[in-house]
């Protein structure tokens, strides 16, 4: 039996020991959902495994067959076993797959922070059309964009702006977005048509509940403002703006769009809740990560993880090596699942390297 039949046994045996135990009398309601949660993810392993183990007695049947009975008996079953046999690897490849270690946050819903870097103004219009290529991206996945905090710069740019988007699966597919974007075009304000560059930082921070991150009272310090900028006629006339200080951290969050205190007060605490989970997460992956022989971007807000070429139409996501020529399409979000696409499948192709044999 190599490696993989063993895993698989043990996912097998897991699963029938998980049937019998949820069937106990004693068990408390919590306790029986946390089992049949694990049941329940581990059913289409059980179910691709089911499919492999019947293909494989299939198999053995079929070499049987070629070894005896009439020629035309023979030739059929040959056929048919190479047919099947071709099967095989990909249906071994896909339970592998399977089998590699969850994201804890993959199915997490996702705070997004887009913020203008190095370029001025057209770092800033740069900033303001990712965080709209995210917004069209969002719909077209039919996940909820809510915009937290824009801070404008007045001539259609952005210098920072906070979105929370929810849906299914958000984290898994954004989250290899994080790192600085990088954009090389001839600016509007530009008369003798020189390209500039200039970037913008993209954080995709996995949206975090009271259970994964417990803040203390007592480690806050919360100031109440007058708000500033646009937002009608009460704007400027109470205290409703929001900044949290996180002590511990010396993490600052400040919120201020919303007219009600109590609003703004609580989408801060979603900001910061999720900046404090991201930092965790963070410290265990760079852990993880010393051991690792490659991973596809570090989430790193440093990094420089793609650049956008207007004159040439050009996208190139620097740790794939990917290069598409329509921007157009990735900037309006239609196209950007062949770059996630591909960021995911390098993933998974990594952590299946890493794998003991």
């Amino acid at each position: 039996m190599n490696g993989l039949d063993h895993k698989l046994e043990r996912v097998v045996a897991r699963h029938e020991e998980l049937r019998h135990a949820m069937t106990a009398a004693d068990m408390d309601a919590r306790q029986f959902a946390k089992l049949s949660k694990e049941y329940a993810d581990l059913e289409p392993l059980v179910g691709a495994i089911t499919t492999l183990r019947k293909l494989r007695v299939e198999l053995d049947g079929l070499k049987t067959m070629m070894g005896e009975g009439d020629a035309e008996m023979k030739a059929l079953a040959e056929q048919e076993y190479f047919a099947l046999k071709d099967k095989l690897p990909e249906m071994e490849k896909q339970l592998q797959i399977m089998l590699l270690p969850k994201d804890a946050a993959d199915e997490k819903n996702a705070i997004l922070e887009v913020r203008a870097g190095t370029g001025g103004d057209e770092a800033a219009l740069f900033a303001a059309e990712l965080f709209r290529m995210y917004q069209r991206y969002a719909a077209l996945h039919g996940w909820r964009f809510e915009i937290m905090e824009i801070a404008e710069t007045g001539i259609g740019g952005y210098k920072e702006a906070i979105a929370n988007i929810s849906g299914r699966g958000v984290f898994a597919r954004l989250k290899f977005e994080s790192g600085v974007h990088r954009v090389q075009r001839v600016p509007a304000t530009e008369a003798s048509g020189r390209i500039h560059t200039s970037a913008a930082t993209v954080a995709v921070l996995p949206e975090a509940e009271d259970v994964d991150i417990k803040i203390e009272d007592k480690d806050l310090r919360i100031d109440v403002f007058r708000s500033s900028g646009p937002g009608g006629q009460s704007v400027n006339t109470t205290d409703s703006a929001v900044r949290i200080t996180h002590l511990p951290t010396g993490i600052v969050v400040q919120q201020q769009d919303e007219k009600s205190q109590h609003k703004n007060k609580a989408k801060a605490l979603k900001i910061l809740r999720a900046r404090l989970y991201e930092a965790e997460r963070a410290r265990a992956e760079a852990e993880r990560a010393k051991n690792r022989k490659s991973q596809v971007g570090s989430g790193d807000r440093s990094e420089r993880i793609r650049t956008y070429n207007f004159p040439q139409s050009r996208v190139t996501d620097h740790r794939i090596n990917l290069t598409l020529y329509k921007i157009d399409k990735v900037i309006s979000g239609e196209a950007l699942d062949e770059i996630i696409d591909a960021l995911i499948a390098e993933d998974m192709a990594a952590r299946l390297a890493e794998l003991p044999a």
